[in-house]
């Protein structure tokens, strides 16, 4: 099982801030958590692919420096999903 950690607005959708799942890779991972939340897919996706703005962290690391939604995972990994972040 994988602890995928959710926040601000994909937290909402969600209704907690975090949940387990078990997955083998990235996208394995988001292809479950859409399926369970469906909302979430359009946040997610545009035209098949990742927005940019969805921020991926695997154990503190970018998704995008590592093998993006190939990215493999292990038991007891901490997956954290970011929406936009902006600020002032």
């Amino acid at each position: 099982m994988v602890k995928v950690k959710l926040f601000a607005n994909f937290r909402e959708v969600v209704g907690k801030k975090e949940v387990e799942i078990d997955a083998d890779s990235v996208e394995d991972l988001i292809i479950k958590l859409t399926e369970m939340f469906p909302k979430l897919k359009e946040m997610f996706f545009e035209g098949g692919k990742l927005r940019d703005y969805v921020h991926i962290m695997v154990g503190g690391k970018n998704i995008r420096g590592l093998e993006g939604l190939k990215t493999r995972l292990n038991e007891n990994d901490v997956v954290a999903i970011f929406p936009p972040v902006s600020g002032g």
